[in-house]
């Protein structure tokens, strides 16, 4: 039985996306997203270089994984749009990750201009995965203006603190038919397999790996953990709250007399 992910249509098999930031050389990414298994790439805008042809982080993307475009560096809905746009434009694709932050401090997504751009690139027929606190109301109005999945943050970006909005993240999953991808704040493989267990349909992860002592075995270790963390999901059973003894507790303390 088949359990990809299917996002605008894309079946996508490895529910690990990866991005491509802080490595330390960019040979090293295509080791790592070959190891990771993955499918779909973030790499900002900024970072490509079309008109080199020695140094095109382009060339390090294996030819299996979707290159999705972040925005990053956008600090309102005209800067994201037009980020998307330039992409599109140098045959970067459509997939984007939608991502508008003008909070320099904590780095926090901006909601509110997250919504207008997702509105606008999803009519131009832009594949738009927005970047977002996880907010019930505002993920049902991004879905309702046409964006193909929510990525909810774990916790502050680059920060490594885990899921700390997990509870929010449940609603997400609960209320939201679209796939809901926690992107932000993963810092080890371990939390990456809760949010599978959650019922969440992807993680994305950068900062983790590209930080690592060896991103390509923590690649692997991630890659690992995320399939874990999906078959826990499709195949556990829910906790009944109280204790159950694993072997009948009756007969044995009998005496024969």
């Amino acid at each position: 039985m088949s359990d990809s992910l299917i996002i605008a249509g894309q079946e996508i098999k490895n529910r690990l996306f990866v991005g491509t930031g802080k490595f330390p050389n960019k040979p090293i990414i295509k080791e790592v997203l070959e190891q990771a298994k993955t499918e779909v790439a973030t790499v900002a805008l900024r970072r490509i270089d079309l008109e080199s042809k020695e140094d095109n982080i382009l060339d390090y993307i294996p030819t299996n994984c979707t290159v999705m475009t972040n925005t990053s560096g956008a600090r309102n809905a005209q800067e994201a749009i037009r980020i998307a746009r330039l992409s599109k434009a140098a045959g970067c694709g459509n997939w984007i990750k939608l991502e508008v932050i003008a909070d320099n401090k904590h780095l926090l997504p901006d909601n509110l201009e997250t919504l207008k751009a997702t509105e606008v690139l999803a009519k131009e027929g832009f594949i738009v995965l927005p970047y977002m606190s996880p907010d019930l109301s505002v993920a049902k109005k991004l879905i309702e203006v046409g964006a193909a999945a929510v990525m909810p943050l774990g916790s502050p970006i680059g920060s490594k603190r885990g899921v700390k909005t997990a509870e929010l993240v449940k609603i997400l999953i609960k209320e939201i038919a679209e796939p809901i991808i926690v992107d932000a704040g993963i810092g080890y493989p371990s939390e990456a397999a809760y949010c599978m267990e959650l019922g969440c349909a992807a993680v994305l992860v950068n900062t983790a790996i590209a930080t690592a002592k060896d991103p390509v075995k923590m690649a692997e270790s991630f890659n690992l953990a995320v399939r874990a963390g999906r078959l826990s999901y499709l195949n556990a059973t829910k906790s009944s709250g109280q204790a159950s003894a694993s072997s009948p507790l009756t007969g044995f303390l009998q005496t024969s007399e």
